[in-house]
């Protein structure tokens, strides 16, 4: 495996815990492999939200600026830097260059150098439960749960960075109606139903109807012609491909206001798992593993059980073995995407290699998988 840097990333939000940002953390060696790993992947860059990128451990130097910056790119600071000589030069260059920075681990009391564009503060709430005297919007950072955050907003945040929102959440209940609903569509394009039974099911609710045909549309399909009608869907795409947007309309069903920030994770590992799988599955696995991504937090999306909601779904064996038992093919895939979501590179490294992946193919994978995600937010 090579020497170049490895991505992990989180979401940043605000304080509706609408995603507002991605925040990627750079692992290499130095701030050149950094940048050469991030100039490979200029193709692949997300653009949607603003991306926040942490260089990890390595103290920000004017051998940044061998990375093209993106536009929507904020360059992290860590307030132990500050003083660092190569820091200290690299602040005026990138004010020069009109990059926006955060201020991260800032302390209360902590002296601010003038002259920078602060725009955010990332402060670590365990140790700082307000953000006094932070600089520009001040975020949190190691929040444990959904209440901690609650409490941290209160408290003056402007919002949170972290995976804060997959815990913390309503106890398990019953199916809503419209969430079976999407259930009931689901099987029967699973079962090759007819189409004029699936159309009546989609005819009960128009919105439904509508996001189906949105996201079908949308760029991360590829289609070269609109599809108008659930019947035209059918005749272009056939019942496999439906069968995984379906799947994509389940997760998004939520109406929880909290709820983006979890359908933008799972819809990105899904699109991971795909990615990384294509070298491995043909094409009606990749899909299944998609779904395997994308319904890894459908029981916290919907409120409800895991097990309740596969009992309605008529899902394939590995698929279920995965995301009920961390077992069978799929599951290796499921666990290094959910490494990809923590700043531990040493276990997202070992996950990769029991399945032979470079860093390369981690990082394109996250960075399409992002864009993806971020494609199909309203």
């Amino acid at each position: 495996m090579s020497q170049m840097t490895v991505l992990t990333r989180e979401p940043v939000v605000n304080k509706n815990r609408a995603i507002t940002a991605n925040r990627l953390v750079a692992h290499g060696p130095n701030i050149a492999a950094v940048t050469e790993t991030l100039n490979e992947l200029a193709d692949v860059w997300p653009s949607h939200h603003t991306v926040f990128v942490s260089l990890g451990r390595l103290v920000p130097t004017p051998d940044l600026l061998a990375w093209q910056i993106p536009a929507n790119a904020m360059i992290e600071i860590p307030a132990q830097a500050l003083n660092h000589p190569q820091t200290q030069a690299l602040l005026p260059q990138l004010r020069e260059t009109r990059n926006s920075v955060c201020l991260t681990w800032h302390t209360p009391g902590g002296v601010v150098p003038a002259g920078a564009d602060w725009r955010f503060s990332l402060m670590d709430a365990r140790k700082h439960p307000a953000p006094d005297g932070a600089p520009g919007l001040a975020l949190a950072w190691g929040l444990a749960d959904v209440p901690a955050f609650r409490e941290a907003v209160g408290k003056g945040y402007d919002g949170a960075s972290g995976w804060f929102f997959l815990n913390g959440n309503p106890v398990a209940k019953s199916l809503s109606p419209g969430h079976a609903q999407i259930v009931r569509l689901l099987n029967l394009v699973r079962n090759n139903g007819d189409i004029k039974e699936i159309e009546a099911v989609l005819k009960q609710d128009v919105a439904l109807s509508y996001k189906l045909l949105r996201y079908i549309n949308s760029a991360g399909f590829g289609l070269m012609c609109e599809i108008q009608s659930f019947r035209h869907a059918v005749s272009i795409l056939g019942y496999t491909n439906l069968n995984k947007w379906l799947s994509l309309l389940l997760v998004t069903a939520s109406r929880d206001p909290g709820a983006p920030a979890m359908m933008q994770t799972a819809i990105a590992r899904g699109r991971f798992m795909e990615e990384i799988g294509s070298a491995y599955f043909d094409k009606s696995e990749r899909d299944n593993l998609f779904i395997t991504g994308a319904f890894s937090l459908l029981h916290v999306l919907l409120g409800t059980s895991m097990q309740t909601l596969l009992n309605e779904m008529l899902l394939p064996a590995p698929v279920i073995d995965a995301l009920l038992h961390d077992q069978g093919e799929f599951a290796p895939f499921l666990r290094l995407a959910r490494h990809c979501e923590s700043f531990d590179a040493a276990n997202l490294l070992a996950a990769a290699e029991e399945l032979h992946l470079e860093r390369e193919q981690l990082n394109r994978a996250q960075l399409i998988a992002l864009g993806f995600a971020d494609s199909l937010q309203a």
